[in-house]
């Protein structure tokens, strides 16, 4: 009995009947013989077909499928050096499920505007196809890595009474008589988790309001932030490197066709798995702008473009840590021995991609931290709860997060986030 299989599973099956089903990507003929690329959503195959082995019938129905029509394939497996996957299938019978009139993306070029208008159909291209499977093995790998190391996974709410990373990055909802806002980050409630299991991470979506027109930002992202007790700045740095390090591992092992369908050159990446990252100051990190000839003044944050100068001095993912209290959140720990810098670090990828993570050490002092939250302007009511923490059994403790989409676009190489996820959202963008 003949069962449906996948694209995916063909090369255990070489010289074996399979039937699939799926779509026409294209379909050209000479004639005497016909070729469709097809896909079903796992990959990408070359169907050959002549009227030797199909009947008359089904020849004609290949000949005439148009763009994106939905067919099924039965055929046999076999070797093909010329094509781009090395296998093919030759055609035994061709079934039309639906034929699609008049499909709105064609080969010819297309603006990005148009495309994202049609991502619902743009997805099933080849290069998106591409990303959306690297992205999937990126969350694998980052799941993996927590399980591991035996971190729990305690997922964290999207609607919050109290800002994280700003007021001004916030969207605010009603939330039945009182207001609410979605959250910017799941790190405070994760400090909260890591004091009742000690190593916590959530994984989820997190939103910020600020209209950055960039090819870094979104308005809606996924954060993986992982916290854990009695855990320091350099114990916080050790944990990140070793998670870019098997996020880029497991995508090497497992997506080599679509790193090549992007043209993902894969010698940098795989020079990143080799051992610790590049670490520097704020002070050392300033003074490499300041050298590049960039005006740029002790106490300012790095801009996208001053990220990249950091960057480029370095091959590898670079780690910059202590930078200026004035520029950090209220609840970043300041060095003992430097009060103007906390104990934070951001690690740098390479190639311009900027920051892929952000982190470090959390005050766990209770009168220092609401002294922070006071100076801040911000009501410790509201943060009554965070404030429980360092009542009742406070600890050092310390996490990061790593924004899945900048991570997407580094690894594969990617120009825009925009492309990184199934409908990415931007300060124009609401639709589809």
């Amino acid at each position: 009995m003949i069962q449906k299989t996948y694209i995916s599973h063909l090369r255990s099956k070489i010289n074996e009947t399979v039937e699939l089903a799926g779509w026409a990507v294209r379909v050209r003929d000479s004639g005497k013989i016909c070729f469709m690329q097809f896909r079903d959503g796992t990959g990408f195959i070359q169907v050959v077909a002549s009227p030797n082995d199909v009947s008359t019938d089904d020849f004609e129905t290949m000949r005439h499928l148009s763009i994106e029509s939905a067919v099924k394939v039965k055929g046999t497996v076999v070797e093909s050096p010329k094509s781009a996957t090395g296998i093919e299938i030759i055609a035994k019978e061709i079934d039309l499920v639906s034929k699609t009139e008049n499909y709105p993306i064609t080969p010819k070029e297309h603006g990005t505007d148009f495309l994202m208008d049609l991502r619902h159909l743009w997805i099933r291209n080849p290069r998106q196809h591409a990303i959306l499977r690297i992205r999937h093995q990126i969350i694998t790998a980052i799941r993996h890595y927590f399980d591991d190391l035996d971190f729990t996974l305690t997922d964290a709410p999207i609607f919050t009474a109290n800002e994280c990373e700003g007021s001004s990055t916030l969207f605010g909802t009603e939330y039945f008589d009182e207001n609410a806002f979605l959250s910017q980050s799941g790190q405070l409630y994760m400090e909260a988790a890591c004091q009742a299991v000690g190593r916590a991470y959530c994984f989820g979506p997190t939103f910020r309001a600020e209209k950055s027109n960039t090819r870094r930002h979104l308005t809606e992202f996924w954060m993986v932030e992982p916290e854990v007790a009695y855990m320091d700045l350099e114990g916080s740095i050790e944990l990140a490197e070793g998670l870019i390090q098997a996020i880029i591992k497991r995508v090497l092992e497992r997506c080599e066709q679509e790193l090549k369908v992007l043209n993902r050159s894969t010698e940098g990446l795989k020079a990143i798995i080799a051992g610790p990252f590049p670490k520097i100051s704020y002070d050392e990190a300033v003074k490499i702008i300041q050298d590049s000839g960039t005006p740029f003044s002790w106490g300012d944050d790095f801009g996208g473009a001053d990220e990249t100068i950091i960057s480029n001095a370095f091959e590898r993912p670079t780690v910059v840590h202590s930078y200026p209290a004035s520029i950090k959140p209220f609840y970043m720990k300041k060095d003992p021995k430097n009060p103007n810098v906390v104990r934070n670090m951001d690690i740098l990828a390479p190639e311009g991609y900027g920051e892929i993570i952000g982190g470090g050490q959390r005050e766990e002092h209770y009168e220092t931290l609401l002294q922070s939250i006071e100076a801040s302007g911000l009501d410790p009511k509201t943060y009554s709860w965070y404030l429980d923490i360092r009542r009742y059994g406070a600890v050092p403790h310390a996490g990061f997060g790593l924004g899945l989409e900048r991570c997407v676009a580094w690894i594969a190489g990617l120009p825009h986030v925009r492309e990184t996820g199934l409908f990415p959202r931007m300060p124009h963008r609401l639709r589809p």
